[in-house]
C-alpha cells in the first residue's frame, strides 16, 4: 500500500521542525541565551506559538549557510 503524498509531506514537515530554544541551540551549536537573542534580533528564522518557539532544521541550516558565505 502506498503512504498518500498529504501524509508523506507532513511526515516530512514534522521531522524537519524542532521545537524549543534548548533543541534548536543543540542543532546549530550555540547556547539556548544566543538562541533566544538571535530570535529577538531576526536574525534566526522561527515560529512563535504562545511561548512556544519552533524551528525548521532546513531554515536553520539555510540561515547559517548564507552567514557563512557574507
Amino acid at each position: 500500500m502506498q503512504r498518500h503524498p498529504f501524509n508523506m509531506e507532513k511526515a516530512m514537515l514534522k521531522s524537519d521542525l524542532i521545537t524549543g530554544a534548548a533543541k534548536a541551540a543543540a542543532f546549530i551549536g550555540v547556547s539556548q541565551r544566543v538562541v533566544y537573542h538571535m530570535c529577538e534580533a531576526g536574525t534566526l528564522p522561527h515560529i512563535k506559538k504562545g511561548k512556544r518557539l519552533y524551528f525548521r532544521k532546513s531554515e536553520l541550516e539555510a540561515a547559517f549557510r548564507s552567514q557563512d558565505a557574507a
